[in-house]
């Protein structure tokens, strides 16, 4: 029996198991492997941890971005207003300017107008002197009748201006 290499083996087998046995390693092994449990284990607490984190700033940064939103729409209807506002000034003093340039062209027309119709008067006047004077001219002869012409001329003149 002691010659077989079976023998020999499960001798050889028996040593090496009481030999591990007496160097503790299946207690390392453990202690190993619940450090290895252990680690696991915080591992997956503090990605859950993490996880939680990221989580909330994902809320936060949701929070802000529909804070901005609003932020945004208001200052853009806030523009429109302003715009509509600046506008309606800008219409209502157009309206005011053209006005005024109208009622400017009409005084202008109307004075253009006066001007003309006193330059027409004045002209006409001047022909009906002239008319009148060769008339008494030609009707009368003489130095009373110069004298007569004179004196017509300067008080038509005088009654005209």
């Amino acid at each position: 029996m002691m010659s077989t290499p079976e023998f020999w083996v499960a001798v050889s087998f028996v040593l090496f198991v009481g030999l591990v046995i007496y160097m503790g390693v299946p207690g390392k092994v453990t202690a190993a492997l619940d450090a290895r449990s252990k680690r696991i284990t915080d591992e997956l607490a503090e990605a859950n941890r993490l996880r939680e984190e990221a989580q909330a700033l994902l809320a936060e940064y949701e929070q802000k971005r529909k804070e901005a939103e609003a932020e945004a729409e208001s200052i853009i209807s806030q523009a429109k207003a302003e715009a509509e506002a600046f506008a309606a000034e800008t219409r209502r003093k157009l309206g005011k300017t053209v006005e005024r340039r109208t009622r400017m062209a009409e005084q202008k027309i109307s004075s253009a107008e006066a001007l003309a119709v006193k330059e027409v008067q004045s002209a006409a006047t001047e022909l009906a002197i002239a008319a009148a004077g060769e008339l008494i001219a030609a009707d009368a002869k003489g130095a009373k009748a110069n004298k007569l012409i004179d004196e017509s001329i300067a008080s038509l003149k005088q009654q005209l201006n």
